[in-house]
């Protein structure tokens, strides 16, 4: 059963999230089970975002490691933030299982594939870190990581066993039903253009004509953020992640290409991540080019990743290409802000979005509950612009090419 699309008609609701992705409606979702009156509007439709076009990869973790964590944070809220660390791949498959989700989704871990003695050396470092916590992790060797991916050019790496894949279109669409059925009213095609406080309350305006008041607003919308909260956009620096799809692959190809069901990512600066879908495909995904894409060529560089690490697919055909955009912030860290009371927003995914977004939802709607700021795991802070922002995503640009010329040396 799909969701019904609804808007609210008259009268103060509790919260106004604007963003329809997995962050606004894991929101939603737990708000409205906390009995609170919650509306979503997203400028689209649901799933058309990085939520639904995103590399279905659920990983724990941050791309910080525990004693890193404590080391930046202090003891008390380093401690709290590796707890909700390690528990975000928990959000999406407790949330699927739960709520009887109807989500394709295997959850037999994560790869992270070293092509470099010190990316190798990483991972061994991450894994004893991980490892003194109880985490169910292991550190692969070079004989491991290609018994279990099939691909060429690694030295080994690191099995995250607590993750797992899911199909993010059906997850994103999943959430929004449930959160329907909740109570919650999720609105598509619902750009908001005016957002102002008044006597108190939020009242917020789409294009559309909807003219909606509430007590707090959430702002979701991450790496499709705009103009409506002056200088939000320029705190992230928003990039595109390309994907492609084969055709199913034969039995006698697939059979020795991730035959566990494990995602992976490997170590370059550029990453490379990947998986097989569902139905048998091989879906490979990387960094793109900041544009909008003009042709099939703009995936060219997937194509020869793919080729790379599994030279017996060079004759499959590609029946798929999309790109979804995610946020990017200096720091890598997600980025939490009230710069007024009722008023927040949340930004920069930094690529885990699916667990991390899934698991903050569900803080989110505790403090929109409570009031309690200690529900959220990421301190509240204030919003900085990056400083010469447009000047940054040019800088990005070129960071992006340098990085593909060392990679390709590193083969």
């Amino acid at each position: 059963m799909a969701f019904t699309p609804q808007l609210s008609t008259g009268g103060t609701l509790d919260a106004i999230i604007v963003g329809g992705g997995i962050m606004g409606l894991s929101t939603a979702l737990h708000a409205a089970r906390a009995g609170l009156s919650v509306q979503v509007l997203d400028a689209g439709a649901i799933g058309q975002g990085a939520s639904g076009l995103n590399g279905g990869q659920v990983i724990p973790g941050l791309k910080y490691d525990p004693e890193w964590l404590l080391s930046h944070f202090g003891k008390e809220r380093g401690e709290a933030l590796v707890d909700f660390a390690a528990s975000t791949a928990d959000a999406v498959f407790d949330v699927i299982r739960d709520e009887k989700l109807a989500v394709p989704f295997t959850r037999n871990g994560w790869i992270q594939a070293a092509h470099t003695e010190a990316a190798l050396a990483a991972a061994a470092n991450r894994d004893r870190q991980w490892r003194a916590r109880g985490a169910d992790v292991r550190l692969l060797d070079k004989a491991d990581i290609a018994a279990m991916t099939g691909a060429k050019g690694y030295l080994g790496g690191w099995l995250d066993r607590r993750a797992g894949v899911i199909d993010p279109l059906s997850y994103t669409l999943e959430l929004a039903r449930v959160a329907s059925v909740a109570g919650a009213k999720v609105a598509e095609q619902q750009r908001v253009v005016k957002l102002g406080k008044e006597a108190g309350f939020w009242r917020v305006s789409t294009q559309a004509g909807a003219d909606l008041r509430a007590r707090s607003v959430v702002l979701a919308t991450n790496a499709y953020t705009d103009g409506l909260l002056p200088g939000l956009a320029r705190t992230i620096v928003p990039l595109h992640s390309f994907q492609i799809a084969t055709a199913p692959l034969p039995a006698y190809l697939a059979a020795n290409i991730l035959p566990g069901g494990q995602a992976v990512s490997d170590s370059r600066r550029i990453l490379i991540y990947y998986r097989k879908s569902p139905d048998g495909r091989m879906v490979l995904g990387g960094r793109g080019r900041l544009s909008l894409p003009s042709s099939a060529a703009d995936w060219a560089h997937c194509e020869r990743a793919l080729v790379r690490l599994y030279p017996t697919l060079a004759g499959i055909a590609i029946e798929k290409r999309w790109y979804g955009r995610v946020a990017m912030t200096p720091d890598h860290l997600p980025h939490l802000h009230e710069p007024d009371k009722g008023l927040l927003a949340v930004v920069g995914c930094q690529g885990r979005g699916v667990g991390l977004m899934s698991a903050l939802g569900k803080r989110m709607a505790s403090y929109l509950a409570s009031g309690d700021a200690s529900q959220l795991p990421f301190p509240l802070s204030p919003i900085r612009p990056i400083p010469f922002h447009a000047f940054r995503q040019v800088g990005v640009a070129a960071t992006i090419a340098w990085y593909r010329t060392l990679d390709a040396f590193e083969r």
